[in-house]
């Protein structure tokens, strides 16, 4: 798409959380929903229409692609949630998942392909499809890629570090697995990918090793990425870039490379100084914190919207395209729907004043689900 679009919507005001799994639990067969394309379809509708965005975003669940990948290679586990490889897998391994990727994907992939199908046949939103990034999914493979990172920081290879040789191998098969997913998202018409990538941060990559010359970065994080990036322009599909964890100036330099026509990130970031570090035409999402939106004493409505609008204020003040959102999505807990849908509002109503003039995304979608 047009890249204005997204500085338009920037410019209009637009504040809204990601919020589609609060929706999903108001329904009692959620757990059918997730499972049938065009219910999702539907739902992605409705969750967009609530928090009045033009931007429909599925229910973001990143455990879809490591449980893909261990049925692909048949991994035999009571517990795929909490499997990890012992070490490298191997070189058969690898090629037994090239091989086997035609394969259907699980049920819940299928569906959402099919929400984005859906979508892009009966609404004027935007179907934005989504999936876990390489670095990330990489990290819930292995039980301490930390430490081989760490090696791999002070110059040690593969060939001298066999746990070395199980974060590339691994890496790779985690590329490849979720380059799949992404093709069959931009064939059901997906025109922007959301991609979650919250591992890649200080904990997991050391900022010092960085500093001090370390690729790692660079070749455990950015090269993924950059051939994800190469898929979403040949089929002129956007990225929109997220990260909640705790990042160096240097990591969210080097996430401008890859261009992002949205770049969300968590709270840990001050994103009116992060505006210094990216070009005007990125714009910045987020970051006010989802993770305490459960509790009221946590955070409180009075204060989340304090510091959306201090948000909004700070970002005019650098003239950096910008919209208010949650750092994560807001996953639904139950006993605390009331508080969780409040701050889900509070949210859209930061921006609510200036974005009056924008029509309501609700109107948009149904009124083009009516019309066929």
């Amino acid at each position: 798409m047009e890249r204005r679009h997204y500085l338009n919507l920037a410019h209009s005001g637009l504040a809204m959380p990601i919020g589609t799994d609060l929706v999903l639990h108001e329904h009692e067969d959620h757990e059918a929903i997730v499972r049938d394309g065009t219910q999702l379809g539907e739902l992605m509708l409705e969750a967009a229409g609530r928090f009045r965005t033009p931007l429909a975003f599925p229910v973001m669940n990143l455990e879809l692609e490591k449980l893909h990948l261990l049925d692909l290679l048949q991994v035999e586990t009571d517990d795929p949630a909490t499997f990890h490889f012992g070490g490298a897998p191997g070189a058969d391994m690898v090629h037994k998942l090239r091989e086997r990727l035609a394969e259907p994907l699980s049920e819940r992939m299928q569906a959402v392909c099919g929400a984005l199908q859906f979508l892009s046949t009966h609404s004027i939103l935007v179907p934005v499809g989504m999936c876990i990034g390489p670095f990330s999914l990489m990290s819930k493979l292995l039980s301490d890629p930390i430490t081989p990172i760490a090696m791999a920081g002070m110059g040690l290879t593969a060939a001298e570090e066999p746990g070395i040789a199980a974060v590339e191998q691994v890496l790779e098969m985690a590329t490849i697995t979720i380059m799949s997913y992404l093709k069959a998202q931009i064939a059901a018409g997906a025109k922007a990918i959301f991609i979650c990538e919250p591992a890649a941060n200080r904990v997991y990559l050391s900022p010092n090793q960085i500093e001090r010359g370390s690729d790692i970065f660079e070749r455990f994080v950015m090269q993924s990425l950059l051939r994800i990036r190469h898929l979403l322009l040949e089929n002129d599909v956007d990225l929109f870039l997220h990260d909640c964890g705790e990042l160096s100036d240097h990591m969210v330099e080097q996430f401008a490379r890859l261009d992002p026509a949205i770049l969300s990130l968590g709270c840990s970031r001050v994103l009116w100084e992060d505006a210094r570090l990216l070009p005007k035409d990125i714009v910045l999402f987020g970051n006010l914190p989802s993770k305490r939106f459960f509790s009221d004493s946590e955070i409180t409505v009075d204060e989340l919207t304090r510091l959306g609008l201090e948000l909004v204020e700070k970002m005019n003040e650098v003239n950096h395209p910008f919209i208010l959102g949650s750092e994560c999505d807001i996953l639904n807990v139950p006993g605390c729907e009331r508080a969780l849908h409040a701050k889900a509002h509070a949210i859209v109503e930061c921006g609510a004043n200036e974005a009056e003039h924008y029509p309501a995304a609700r109107e948009i979608a149904y009124d083009a689900v009516a019309n066929g």
